[in-house]
C-alpha cells in the first residue's frame, strides 16, 4: 500500500465540531458590556477618594449649610471653662461700670454752684490738714530749741491729754459749730443714715459730736432699734439732734452737697435743719474704761 493510501486510511471519517460563530456582531458587543441594572434598583454612590472634600447635599442654601455646621454645637470641656471665665469677667466689669456711673451721677447732675461749693470744701480740708501739719512742726521745734525741755514737754503733754480727752469723750467741750435736727415723722430714718451723717461730719473736721444725750467717739456703733436708733446700746428717738463742734464753714456745706446727707434724708421724707453757732456745748461724757489687755509700750 502506498503512503498516500495509508494517510487516507488513518484520517478520521468525522472532523471535530467547530464553535459556531455568533449569529450577529451585536451579540459580541452585548457580551463585553456590563450587565444591565433593572429599573428601580437602588444604586450605591462610589466612595470618595482619600483627600476629597465631601460635597454638601444638593438643595441647601449657604445659610442652611452654615446653620447645619454650627448646630448642634460641639463644645469641649476646655471651651466651656473659658466661656464661663469670660462671662464672669464681663459680668464683673459691667457691675463696676454701673457702680461708678451711680456714684458719679450726682456730680454730673449738680449745678455749677454746687460744684464750686464742693471744690471749696476740698480746699478747706486741705488747708486744715496743712495747719495741723504746721502745728506739729511748731511743737517739734519748741521741744528742740527750748532751754527747759522737760517743762516744755510737760506743758505739751497736758495739752495733748486735753485734746485726747475731747476725742475720747471723757471731758466736756465747747466751741463754734453747728446743730443739726432731724425730724422723722414717717419712721423711715435708719441707723445707717445717721452713721453716714457722723462720717461726713468727721471728714469735714468735726472735733466733738453728740447725738441727743450720747457722746460719739471712735468706737461708736449704731443699730436699728424698733421705732428709734441705738447708739452704743442707748436707744434714742426722733427728733435726732446733732451737736457738733468744728468750723461751721466746713461742716454745713459738707451736709448739703448734692447727693449728701441732707438730700438722702429728705428723700426719706424727713425734715432736716442745720444752724450755725459760735458756741456749741458738748457735755455728754463717756466712762473711762481700763483696757483688759492693751498696755502702754513706753518705758
Amino acid at each position: 500500500m502506498s503512503e498516500h493510501e495509508h494517510n487516507e486510511t488513518t484520517r478520521p471519517a468525522v472532523s471535530p465540531p467547530r464553535p459556531a460563530p455568533d449569529a450577529s456582531p451585536a451579540a459580541g458587543l452585548r457580551r463585553e458590556l456590563p450587565a444591565e441594572v433593572p429599573a428601580g434598583a437602588p444604586t450605591r454612590a462610589p466612595a470618595p477618594a482619600e483627600g476629597d472634600v465631601p460635597k454638601p447635599p444638593p438643595g441647601l442654601t449657604g445659610r442652611q449649610r452654615l446653620v447645619k455646621g454650627l448646630w448642634p454645637p460641639r463644645v469641649t470641656r476646655a471651651q466651656l471653662i473659658v466661656a464661663l471665665l469670660l462671662f464672669g469677667l464681663g459680668f464683673g466689669l459691667a457691675v463696676q461700670v454701673a457702680s461708678n456711673s451711680d456714684s458719679d451721677s450726682a456730680l454730673r447732675g449738680a449745678r455749677q454752684e454746687d460744684l464750686v461749693r464742693i471744690l471749696d470744701e476740698l480746699d478747706d480740708r486741705t488747708e486744715r490738714l496743712e495747719d495741723e501739719k504746721q502745728g506739729l512742726e511748731k511743737q517739734r521745734d519748741e521741744l528742740e530749741n527750748s532751754s527747759d525741755q522737760a517743762e516744755e514737754a510737760r506743758k505739751q503733754t497736758i495739752e495733748k491729754e486735753r485734746q485726747l480727752g475731747v476725742l475720747a469723750g471723757t471731758v466736756a467741750a465747747q466751741g463754734p459749730g453747728i446743730t443739726m435736727t432731724i425730724e422723722d415723722t414717717k419712721g423711715t430714718v435708719e441707723a445707717d443714715m445717721l452713721l453716714d451723717a457722723i462720717q461726713e461730719l468727721r471728714a469735714a473736721g468735726a472735733e466733738a459730736i453728740q447725738v441727743n444725750d450720747v457722746r460719739v467717739v471712735a468706737g461708736t456703733y449704731l443699730t436699728d432699734s424698733g421705732n428709734g436708733v441705738g447708739v452704743d446700746g442707748n436707744k434714742i428717738t426722733t427728733p435726732y439732734r446733732f451737736k457738733v463742734i468744728g468750723k461751721p464753714q466746713d461742716l454745713e456745706p459738707a451736709l448739703n452737697i448734692p447727693g449728701g446727707v441732707v438730700q438722702t434724708l429728705e428723700k426719706e421724707q424727713a425734715t432736716v435743719t442745720v444752724e450755725r453757732s459760735t458756741k456749741i456745748v458738748v457735755d455728754a461724757l463717756r466712762v473711762v474704761k481700763r483696757p483688759d489687755y492693751a498696755r502702754s509700750s513706753s518705758r
